[in-house]
This record gives structure tokens, sequence and C-alpha cells, in this order.
């Protein structure tokens, strides 16, 4: 399975979103610390859940990285995160 691919679904079913988008960023990092051939390294993820209601962001970011632990040991090299509770997207 793909990263991108693996996130979206670990991310669905632990956190089951109302929104997510899992945009990968690593094109922007060629030549940085961690790029790869292929890609696949960096991440930028847009997240509603009602999973992050009442939890501090770093909280939020914690459950997010517990998640995704297996692909933060392996290629994921950063990950760019905005959690956000329903009614935080529903303020703008």
């Amino acid at each position: 399975m793909q990263v991108r691919a693996a996130i979206e679904q670990k991310l669905s079913q632990g956190l089951s979103p109302t929104r997510l988008d899992v945009m990968d960023d690593s094109g922007r990092h060629v030549g940085h610390a961690g790029h790869q051939p292929g890609g696949e390294t960096h991440f930028r993820i847009e997240i509603v859940s009602p999973a992050f209601a009442g939890k501090s962001r770093i909280e939020r970011h914690r459950l997010v990285n517990a998640l995704l632990a297996e692909e933060l040991a392996g290629p994921v090299h950063a990950l760019q995160l905005a959690t956000l509770t329903p009614e935080e997207e529903a303020r703008g």
C-alpha cells in the first residue's frame, strides 16, 4: 500500500473524520533532509474530527502521530497538521 493511502486509511478508521485531506508535499522538499526519490516523505494533513473535541493542539497532534507511528518510523519524514473539530471548521 502506498504511504498516502495508508495514512488516509488509518486516520479514517481511527478518527472518523468529517473531512480529511492528505497532500503529498514531498516535491517541495527536494534536496531537503529526509527527502527520498519517489516522494511520499513530507505530507500536509487537514483533518476535521469530533474526536478532537476538548483536546489541546498538542493532544490532537499526539493522537494523529500515534495512529501514524509506523509511517513516522519509516518513510515519512515530516507532517504538517491542521486538526479541527467540526465546530471549529464551521466558525472558519
